[in-house]
């Protein structure tokens, strides 16, 4: 072996990727991940919520995270709201702090029950991996609504003929692809049954960029370039971003002209360059007669509501949202 070849054969693996100093891919394939969050912010239990875990996969060991009101202002039972955390399908917990503060303000002011799955992550775990396990925790609510011994901490104060299935980013193309799967009323869900949708600024894709995507600020806090790489790490081996999963309006994507959905809420930032793919998405379907609406905060970037939960665009926003449970919860 020459010194030249010797020199190239020991040089260590380089970093390729990473993704908010949680993540790194290296050249030889190796993948660090950090335990910490992204998010370094305190968490905020003033113990007006209570929560705990629960395992939804064992194979995977994939846990939930449980959050109800510690007194609850109606003596009725309580819609569930399902939170499903963002992270370009790369990142993310149950467990980092700001989805935690987020579930606490959930649970306070819509006076719910709120579930926070984990689901596998890319690049360990490509599409449709996460889809899978939004899939297996939504069943894990139904398995506790028709057992015989289940979890009274949940069941004496759930209603489950109210459910609702949020995302956040990543967690809202799940809870867009949760939709197609489950179809109106989720019978396959029976007693469990969805009432509504609500998608936060969800992350889809395409192999053509919109007009926001290529002219959008390039500062934006999820700029093209990260937005490019999470796609990169995440979407199925051998396939592009028109992939089903990814593009609810791709070449091989399921006609959903003619199926029956769920009421949806779709909300974006208007300076979140994700903003013109929820808004042509909501458009079609809006065409299509399903009952779909868009919400757009002026200026506001991706994941406003919970990097700061106490702005106004994200207490009005809460509103909404507690207005669309109320007004579909019947």
């Amino acid at each position: 072996m020459t010194t030249e070849a010797a020199t190239t054969a020991a040089a260590p693996p380089y970093e390729v990727d990473e993704c908010r100093g949680v993540l790194r891919v290296y050249s030889d394939g190796s993948i660090v991940r950090s335990d910490k969050p992204s998010f370094n912010i305190p968490v905020e239990d003033d113990g007006s919520v209570l929560w705990k875990d629960a395992v939804f996969d064992p194979v995977h060991n994939l846990q939930l995270r449980l959050y109800k009101p510690a007194c609850p202002t109606s003596s009725s039972k309580l819609p569930i709201f399902y939170y499903i955390h963002g992270g370009g399908f790369c990142i993310g917990s149950r467990a980092w702090p700001n989805c935690q503060n987020y579930c606490f303000k959930l649970a306070k002011e819509l006076q719910a029950v709120i579930i926070s799955p984990d689901y596998r992550l890319a690049p360990e775990n490509r599409l449709p991996a996460a889809i899978d396990d939004g899939f297996l925790a939504v069943k894990w609510l139904q398995s506790q609504a028709v057992a015989e011994e289940p979890d009274e901490w949940l069941t004496v104060v759930a209603d489950f003929g109210s459910v609702f299935i949020s995302g956040d980013s990543a967690g809202g193309n799940i809870a867009h692809n949760l939709a197609v799967k489950l179809g109106a009323g989720s019978p396959e869900l029976a007693p469990v049954k969805v009432k509504g949708y609500v998608l936060l600024a969800p992350f889809f894709g395409g192999t053509v960029l919109t007009k926001f995507e290529a002219e959008g600020p390039k500062d934006a806090f999820l700029n093209w370039e990260l937005i490019d790489r999470f796609w990169r790490l995440s979407k199925p081996d051998g396939e592009t971003t028109d992939h089903p999963l990814i593009n609810p309006f791709g070449p091989a994507s399921p006609n959903l002209e003619e199926l029956e959905l769920d009421p949806i809420l779709v909300v974006c930032g208007g300076s979140d360059l994700l903003k013109d793919r929820a808004e042509d998405y909501t458009n079609k379907l809006k065409t299509w007669g399903k009952k779909i609406e868009y919400v757009e905060f002026e200026g506001q970037q991706h994941g406003f509501f919970t990097i700061d939960p106490n702005s106004t665009p994200s207490k009005k926003l809460m509103t909404i949202i507690k207005d669309f449970i109320t007004e579909f919860s019947v």
